[in-house]
């Protein structure tokens, strides 16, 4: 045990040893596990208070959170066409959610939908919203509480009255809609689940608009296993349905066509029973489009006659870079790709796939492309982020090759010439190039003493493409370095590059972020004491990890939401949906990987670690927040760093969730990990 641990609030150590496929597992903080057991209730509020004793003395929060407001812009997203009407998500700065704007043929707009008013207290969340092909109707989503459970409810454009009774999807619920009033395809939970099953079962089913759920008629799904998530679409013309399959998050998917003018329905298949992905649906021309990294693992683009769905003519075929995203008009088609994880696109002719042209974008940034899903148009729209700009909407004419700003971020902050962001590449131990994005003053020395934070993620084909981020900005601004990571596990370079990080190969990532942090370091950027690192969810899997592994390398970790304790992970929140990804604790060689790098049972009393802030969340049924509790109280009582200097915190918010949640509340957050993380690393350095 540590000297520091007297300073900590209690936590037994209990004599709990296994015998597990052949190896000895310790787990003496498994009480932990229970958030109902009296102890954890007490060992929480003393947590707590631990916690806003340390609150008090980070005398930076208040002036980041100022920042934050004033450089947290509102959110515009891509244009929705559908019928005569135009509609797309708008949030002004300020807001807290974003409203959905419908924009009538004579080109006046007004808010359809307004999340404000769905609750006062903000814990009822705009989760996605869906207008229907002829834009008479809007679908849309909320999340209450922050757990994740998909509550779709359906109104009117005009009048904006309700159609039918809430629909209760469950977690992973999807909605298509039918050509007209025909209704909605939903992906929804078996009614009636225990409530440790009450995340998984689903069914696919067809619903008159309107009616109730109890109404809705079954039409696929049956038989599959239990952790299948679906997705579905339906072509423009109502007529065309297709149904992707995927096993939890196993990266690759079945994927079946329905012709929904037959009377008795029919799910051709399209990919099956392959280890690779595709998904597409059927476009105006008539044609089965789609991407798939079968045989291509940087993607490719294929066409397929509807009728004959499984065979396929290659369009554009798989390139160096990876293939994103891609757009139709009725001209033309675009490609979007990550080259060097920063976005490109290019136009094709679309019958031959012959590159024709680019389209210039504005820096290293990020683009995801739209355009007219029933054809009639020859627009293209792309939203287009970079690390110092937010993301705002662009618009491109194919005839012209012009391309202006569409609608810009409201309230953006204005361009500062004094920063920049540079690309480059870490080497890791086995000579993998590993990129990485670096946010920092032009003036700024290159004299190691820069605050830094280094964040990374590198697991389940996630891609960190450059995107705006207020809290780097700020960073930045005050002459610290913010840097994110490309990790292997990610998609940045295509499904080679995640399966290079995944099961028996997790440690590449682990290798990859500490060769990030040494990068930083010996290029001069920043030192070890002033080095910090953060990561969440799976990226907090990364930096517990990188703490246990090199805690000489960091003065400081935010760890939020994290996955830690991987003998036990499959038994809790949707655990039992990621060991395709990580392996299972049930089969002795792969348990043998998940403890090579548990960061929980890898902790080693009397070790200077760095100071570290846990952020956990009361409605997380995603990854259950007794991980945190299990490595905070391990590392309480096994460092031997000063607690005042270096502490140990855990920071508890109930009524939000693992990832939803209103933009004022975020900033609450965000403001207060920044301000431990200044009062860590040195931060401001101006």
């Amino acid at each position: 045990m540590g000297d520091a641990a007297a300073s900590y609030p209690a936590a037994s150590r209990l004599d709990i040893v296994e015998e597990l496929g052949g190896h000895r597992v310790a787990d003496p903080y498994r009480w932990l596990e229970d958030p109902d057991d009296p102890d954890v209730r007490r060992w929480l509020a003393e947590q707590a208070q631990l916690y806003a004793d340390h609150l008090t003395r980070w005398t930076a929060g208040d002036r980041i959170r100022r920042r934050l407001e004033e450089l947290t812009p509102g959110v515009v997203g891509l244009p929705r066409m559908r019928g005569e009407r135009t509609f797309f998500p708008r949030r002004g700065k300020g807001q807290d959610q974003a409203m959905w704007v419908v924009a009538d043929p004579d080109g006046a707009e007004r808010v359809v939908l307004d999340p404000a008013r769905l609750s006062e207290d903000g814990t009822v969340v705009l989760q996605w919203a869906s207008p229907s092909a002829d834009g008479r109707h809007l679908a849309y989503a909320v999340d209450e509480g922050g757990r994740e459970e998909v509550i779709v409810r359906v109104l009117e454009v005009e009048g904006g009255a309700d159609v039918g009774p809430p629909l209760r999807l469950g977690r992973g619920g999807d909605l298509a809609w039918l050509g007209g009033d025909d209704g909605l395809v939903l992906v929804a939970t078996l009614p009636d689940l225990p409530e440790e099953e009450a995340a998984f079962h689903r069914r696919v089913w067809r619903l008159p608009l309107g009616a109730r759920q109890e109404d809705a008629e079954l039409i696929f799904g049956e038989g599959r296993d239990r952790t299948t998530y679906f997705g579905v679409g339906v072509s423009a013309d109502g007529r065309w349905l297709t149904v992707s399959c995927s096993l939890g998050t196993a990266p690759r998917n079945d994927l079946y066509l329905c012709d929904l003018d037959q009377a008795q329905l029919a799910f051709e298949p399209v990919l099956e029973a392959v280890d690779a992905q595709a998904g597409g649906q059927v476009a105006a021309d008539g044609r089965l489009w789609l991407w798939t990294n079968l045989d291509a693992p940087r993607g490719r683009l294929v066409t397929a006659d509807p009728r004959r769905p499984s065979s396929w003519d290659e369009v554009v075929p798989e390139g160096p870079d990876v293939l994103s995203d891609w757009a139709l008009t009725d001209t033309a088609l675009f490609v979007a790709w990550q080259r060097d994880v920063a976005s490109a696109v290019t136009r094709h002719d679309r019958a031959t796939g012959r590159q024709v042209g680019e389209v210039a974008l504005p820096g290293l940034g990020s683009v995801s492309l739209a355009a007219r899903p029933g054809g009639g148009g020859d627009d293209l729209w792309l939203a287009y982020t970079d690390e110092l700009t937010p993301t705002h909407v662009l618009h491109h004419r194919p005839s012209t090759g012009a391309t202006d700003v569409w609608a810009e971020a409201p309230g953006a902050p204005p361009t500062d010439d004094d920063l920049e962001v540079v690309r480059a590449f870490a080497t890791s131990p086995d000579g993998t190039n590993v990129p990485l994005f670096v946010a920092r003053r032009k003036d700024r020395p290159l004299d190691g003493t820069a605050p830094a934070i280094l964040y990374g993620y590198g697991g389940f084909q996630v891609s960190l493409t450059p995107a705006y981020n207020a809290a780097a900005r700020a960073w930045v601004e005050g002459g610290g370095v913010y840097a994110t990571a490309c990790l292997r596990g990610g998609g940045e370079y295509g499904e080679a590059w995640h399966r290079d990080g995944m099961r028996e190969a997790k440690q590449h990532v682990f290798d990859d972020f500490l060769a990030c942090a040494r990068w930083l370091t010996g290029s001069g950027h920043t030192s070890p004491e002033h080095l910090a690192v953060a990561g969440g969810s799976n990226g907090g899997l990364l930096v517990g990890a990188a703490l246990t592994q090199a805690p000489q390398l960091f003065r400081a970790v935010h760890c939020s939401a994290p996955l830690l304790d991987m003998v036990r992970y499959e038994r809790f929140g949707l655990g039992i949906t990621w060991n395709d990804e990580y392996g299972t604790a049930a089969d002795p060689d792969e348990l043998g990987w998940l403890l090579s790098y548990s960061p929980y049972h890898r902790v080693v009393d009397g070790t200077t670690y760095p100071a570290v802030l846990f952020t956990t969340f009361g409605g997380d049924t995603r990854v259950d927040p007794l991980h945190a509790r299990k490595l905070c109280a391990a590392l309480q009582q096994a460092t031997a760093a000063d607690p005042d200097e270096r502490p140990v915190l855990l920071r508890h918010e109930e009524a939000v969730g693992h990832g939803l949640r209103t933009v004022s509340r975020s900033l609450d957050e965000r403001a207060e990990v920044l301000a431990f993380l200044a009062a860590q690393v040195g931060w401001p350095a101006r």
